[in-house]
């Protein structure tokens, strides 16, 4: 039969001495560790308590077979944080309590750096070059594979291109139509007040309409895209890049480019000035609308003068300005995309990054715009 093996029983012990001198004294022995004090942690914290005022009492640990961090803890306490005056303690237990009394060094207060705003400076040139120099290196590689697939047209991802300029032009007409329609009417309200102090009620048609076609409606439309479909790309190519599906596609021999990033940037370019036109309709109607309430316009009179108040070169040149911002909001989230890091924070952080850095390029292209073009649509 199979001898049963008796566990050895855990159990930490406490008791009161008197020594030969007649000093009293207090012997400790067995396993003062966290398993065997816990289940009389409170009486052994009150006897040491008890026990610990007396600070000429003599301790005896010479009988503590195994002692912790917490067994060392519950008699530092009990001695009032410091070391007991009479200690008897074997040598391997000498380095717990020799740590609780040991003074921890302060830190030295940190000097005040003179260069620090240089060393900022010269970290964010370094971050932009690197953003710029990996940029540059999408852009090629996006003209090496157009150029390729242009001599091979059934190479293109006629499927892809499509679904992207599903998902960001004909999924996008109700919020720029919202937007783009309290845009007008507020444009025309506010403008209204004014135009009716120096009675030149005519001139709202001119005002809205070189406004929204030739400023508002491509900035409007692209603002949005890049908040709503940008982000949705950046999104979407991070999680790619976190679940290893690019690295997939490299093993299978399908380049990035052609799959993800070709589509997206022609299915941009396809639907903006779609969305453009579309935006500057809804934002004219309700420029129109807001004319008949305020100035009493009629819509026929709206309609009829604003081909003669906006030459058709604002038009053109508003649609053309909105083929750029697409394809430079689909580069701009595709770099970060292909950038996020496999954790949580840097998708969140990409995808920030990058429809703040659309929307400010957008601003600053059109700003470049506006000034190289400046003598275009005028009378």
């Amino acid at each position: 039969m199979p001898q049963s093996s008796v566990l050895p029983r855990l159990e930490a012990q406490l008791r009161s001495t008197s020594r030969p001198d007649g000093a009293a004294g207090v012997e400790l022995s067995g396993p003062w560790i966290l398993r065997a004090l816990e289940p009389e942690l409170a009486n052994l914290a009150a006897q040491l308590g008890e026990f610990g005022r007396d600070f000429n009492r003599h301790w005896d640990l010479s009988g503590v077979t195994r002692i912790d961090h917490a067994g060392a803890m519950l008699l530092w306490r009990a001695w009032g944080g410091r070391r007991a005056r009479n200690l008897t303690l074997r040598p391997e237990h000498e380095a717990l309590f020799a740590g609780f009394g040991a003074p921890r060094p302060l830190a030295p207060p940190p000097g005040r750096d003179g260069l620090a705003p240089l060393r900022m400076l010269g970290a964010q040139v370094l971050t932009f070059a690197e953003h710029a120099r990996h940029f540059v290196q999408l852009v090629g590689r996006l003209v090496i594979d157009t150029g390729r697939l242009l001599r091979h047209p059934r190479n293109l991802p006629w499927v892809e291109i499509s679904a992207s300029i599903y998902r960001t032009g004909a999924q996008a007409l109700g919020i720029t139509a919202l937007v783009g329609f309290l845009v007008g009417v507020v444009l025309s309200y506010l403008s209204s007040q004014q135009l009716k102090t120096f009675g030149a009620d005519i001139f709202i048609i001119n005002l809205l309409g070189v406004s929204v076609i030739r400023e508002l409606g491509p900035v409007l439309a692209a603002i949005l895209v890049a908040g709503r479909s940008g982000s949705a790309m950046t999104a979407q190519l991070g999680v790619m890049c976190v679940t290893e599906e690019l690295d997939a596609m490299t093993v299978m021999g399908i380049p990035h480019t052609v799959r993800l990033m070709l589509p997206k940037v022609l299915g941009l370019a396809i639907s903006m000035p779609l969305l453009v036109a579309w935006t500057d309709s809804i934002a004219l109607i309700g420029g129109m609308v807001a004319a008949k309430w305020e100035l009493g316009l009629s819509y026929n009179l709206f309609l009829t003068r604003l081909p003669d108040a906006v030459p058709i070169a604002n038009l053109w040149l508003g649609l053309g300005k909105s083929v750029v911002f697409g394809i430079l909001i689909a580069l701009i989230a595709c770099h970060f995309g292909l950038r996020i890091e496999p954790n949580t924070e840097s998708l969140g952080a990409g995808t920030t990054s990058s429809v703040v850095t659309a929307i400010t390029m957008v601003i600053v292209v059109d700003a470049a715009f506006a000034v190289m073009f400046r003598n275009v649509g005028s009378f």
